[in-house]
């Protein structure tokens, strides 16, 4: 028997009877609820246009979480609040200081992309009573303008706090979400597509070992495109979002092991704490929408090789967790892709949680991303390196590279080469050599296959320079750099 969606919209609960489990928030505002100001400007999380704010319980708290309506499933809304540009207004017409701060600095021309800077504004709002500026560019970083140049919204968004916060209280919004928790699984029936969101991880083990061609959902922003891109058909899903267990990050001994449901964002603030050398590779990441949506599990699971957060992973010796019914294994990351899109799991078996080592000593970390642009873009190449020191000597390290090849992969025989030998430039310039037998790069819209192959080499001498024993090159920890070749 299906169950009913159940979501809050400006005060007013939302209950669905007939959904279909692929349609999107952005296709039920707009075609449904005629609410048009959420607008469809790239239909994949790029572009901002369509970004509205979900507020979710959690604990006794409500997260306000700024996503791209245009991926994110209807059926996911379960048990939160959704808020959209038309949420914004007062009851007496007045706009929200986003708003009036939006229209007072001159933020807005043609007005296509306004609405979705207006969520971003209002998310930021909510959750960061004085942010910095690049605080406010992180922000703002999954909105594209091609009108105003960003000035005048970054100013909209440094005066937003000085008009008068409205009188609107979070506490009754708390006790309407708390009145749709549920303590079991739903389920959602229409024609022949199933969506299931179990609650407990053995309810989800027991689904997917008994449905193991069924598509396993975490943020959607991967899966989504398949819907609105590919235009492919889902007609099994299980959705992890509603899984307490897997929302979990937990310490060990100085590990990190994190869910399978945890957000990048969260994932990202754990791991740069421990690995202040990566904040910039999780900063950098996609957006913050994206961010807010898709999970760190969800990146590795799906295996591209231009996910960034895998070189990352790699170096730092990450095992994964799996488990298929009530078997439950392990293994390295590094063992865990095959082929272009091919992995070890088996039928049935998903990823429960990833685990971090805690942080060797004296450990020498970089993670470099060659990108088109600074904010949102895909690598061309992202090289992570991790390298222990005895002396002089390299007594070990760990080198991972995505967007070379069909996997993101260790270089072995460039590891093998430096293993043992003094870190000095005859060993590096060997190790380059390595490097070239490691990977077959591949050529596509972003870089050639020469202009790989030559960066790549390129960055492990820069990694040699920064961290060489005499005169070391003074750099910060992670760059991101503009190709311009």
């Amino acid at each position: 028997m299906s169950d009913s969606l159940r979501f809050m919209l400006d005060g007013e609960l939302i209950e669905l009877d007939r959904v279909e489990p692929t349609r999107t928030v952005l296709q039920f505002l707009r075609e449904d609820l005629l609410r048009v100001g959420s607008k469809e400007g790239c239909a994949e999380g790029d572009c901002g246009a369509c970004t509205v704010v979900i507020a979710e319980l959690v604990g006794d708290v409500l997260e306000y979480r700024a996503v791209n309506a245009c991926i994110q499933f209807l059926p996911t809304l379960d048990g939160k609040a959704l808020f959209t540009v038309e949420s914004l207004k007062a009851a007496d017409g007045s706009l929200h200081p986003v708003q009036q701060s939006m229209v007072d600095y001159h933020g807005s021309q043609c007005g296509f992309c306004t609405p979705g800077f207006i969520m971003s504004m209002f998310a930021l709002y909510k959750n960061n009573p004085a942010p910095t500026r690049a605080e406010i560019d992180d922000a703002l970083s999954g909105n594209l303008c091609r009108c105003t140049g960003y000035r005048p919204i970054i100013e909209a968004c440094m005066h937003m706090y000085d008009y008068p916060a409205p009188q609107a209280s979070d506490a009754q919004l708390l006790e309407q979400l708390r009145g749709l928790q549920r303590q079991q699984g739903m389920s959602l029936e229409l024609e022949q597509a199933r969506y299931y969101a179990p609650s407990t991880v053995d309810e989800l083990a027991s689904l997917y070992q008994q449905n193991p061609h069924a598509r396993i959902l975490a943020g959607g922003t991967d899966v989504g495109l398949w819907v609105t891109k590919q235009l492919r058909e889902l007609p099994l899903i299980i959705y992890l979002g509603n899984v307490a267990q897997l929302k979990q990050i937990s310490r060990r001994d100085g590990a990190i092991e994190i869910g399978a449901a945890v957000t990048l964002n969260d994932a990202f603030d754990e791991i740069a704490g421990q690995y202040p050398e990566l904040a910039e590779m999780c900063r950098r990441f996609a957006s913050v929408p994206v961010r807010n949506a898709g999970t760190l599990v969800g990146n590795v699971a799906n295996g591209s090789p231009i996910g960034d957060s895998m070189p990352a992973l790699m170096v730092l010796d990450t095992r994964v967790k799996l488990r298929q019914g009530s078997t439950v294994r392990e293994m390295a990351l590094a063992d865990l892709y095959l082929d272009y899109m091919k992995n070890a799991l088996q039928a049935g078996e998903f990823i429960e949680a990833i685990e971090i080592p805690a942080r060797e000593e004296a450990i020498l970390l970089r993670c470099y991303k060659l990108s088109k642009r600074f904010d949102q873009d895909i690598s061309a190449v992202c090289m992570a390196v991790a390298m222990r020191l005895d002396g002089d000597r390299v007594a070990d390290i760990r080198i991972a590279l995505g967007g070379m090849a069909a996997i993101p992969k260790r270089a072995a025989l460039a590891e093998a080469c430096l293993r043992g030998e003094t870190w000095d430039e005859t060993a590096v310039r060997n190790a380059m050599q390595q490097l070239e037998q490691d990977f077959a790069p591949l050529s596509d819209m972003r870089a050639s296959a020469s202009y790989r192959g030559r960066a790549a080499g390129n960055l492990l001498y820069r990694f040699f320079l920064e961290t060489r024993p005499q005169q070391p090159l003074g750099a910060q920890a992670v760059n991101v750099f503009a190709v311009t070749g």
